[in-house]
């Protein structure tokens, strides 16, 4: 086995072990939150033309629920190794930078679509997608979790505590999660807000990813995937120098 595979197999592991943590609780909390605004909100509100409030909302809870995840897999491993000393075990070997990367990167976005397939599984119930593009589901659920992973990488490499590590999770992660659009259209809001909101790249994955599923969307997806892209480049790069640096890891 090599380096590479090892270290994935690990963050594999790592996860799954505590799989009523990782991933049933996450599917819970987000199935609580389809009950309580779909109960809510379904007869009042209409956001596209012959869409239901309720099947708007679950392509936004089934992505808010994959970026949270792939964000919380990378950063959380890396703070605790740090934090209890083992990070040693993981340098120590002949792994490249881009080995280590890779290995955090792919457990994370594996977490984020297995919790997002869970939150679909249950949501379904509530309201049948037909998905009439698969392509773009892939697309922006693969972009979406390997986004947030890399972020998380670099929030773990970074932080030098559990409560900075809160800190990058709740004053950036949620507020870009929570106001892009996963609870309602951007449409609905002033003209100000909707140029904020087109300036949060969260948005166009939301925005993208549900266009997968309803055929409807406040841009173009196509728009989104170029955004959603060069973000991915800017924050992997990004995380490869300080990885290489050995900032915060090896000094």
């Amino acid at each position: 086995m090599s380096g590479l595979s090892a270290l994935f197999y690990k963050e594999l592991l790592r996860f799954w072990k505590v799989v009523v943590q990782t991933v049933v609780a996450p599917v819970v909390t987000a199935l609580l939150y389809l009950l309580i605004f779909s109960h809510v909100l379904e007869s009042h509100v209409e956001v596209y033309p012959g869409v239901s409030y309720t099947s708007f909302l679950v392509p936004g809870l089934v992505m808010m629920s994959m970026l949270q995840n792939a964000f919380s897999n990378s950063s959380s491993s890396l703070i605790q190794s740090k934090m209890m000393g083992s990070i040693v075990f993981v340098l120590l070997p002949p792994l490249s930078y881009l080995e280590f990367f890779l290995a955090y990167l792919g457990a994370s976005v594996l977490r984020g679509l297995v919790v997002g397939a869970g939150v679909l599984a249950v949501t379904l119930w509530f309201a049948p997608l037909s998905m009439p593009h698969l392509g773009w589901l892939l697309a922006y659920a693969l972009l979406a979790c390997g986004i947030m992973g890399a972020l998380g990488i670099l929030a773990g490499v970074w932080a030098e505590k559990f409560d900075q590590l809160a800190a990058f999770q709740n004053f950036l992660i949620l507020p870009l999660t929570f106001l892009s659009g996963v609870f309602y259209s951007i449409h609905s809001l002033p003209a100000f807000w909707q140029s904020v909101s087109h300036a949060n790249p969260v948005f166009y994955l939301i925005d993208g990813f549900r266009y997968a599923f309803v055929g409807q969307s406040d841009t173009d997806p196509w728009l989104g995937l170029l955004v959603s892209g060069a973000c991915f480049v800017a924050i992997s790069a990004i995380t490869l120098l300080l990885l290489r640096s050995g900032y915060k890891l090896r000094h």
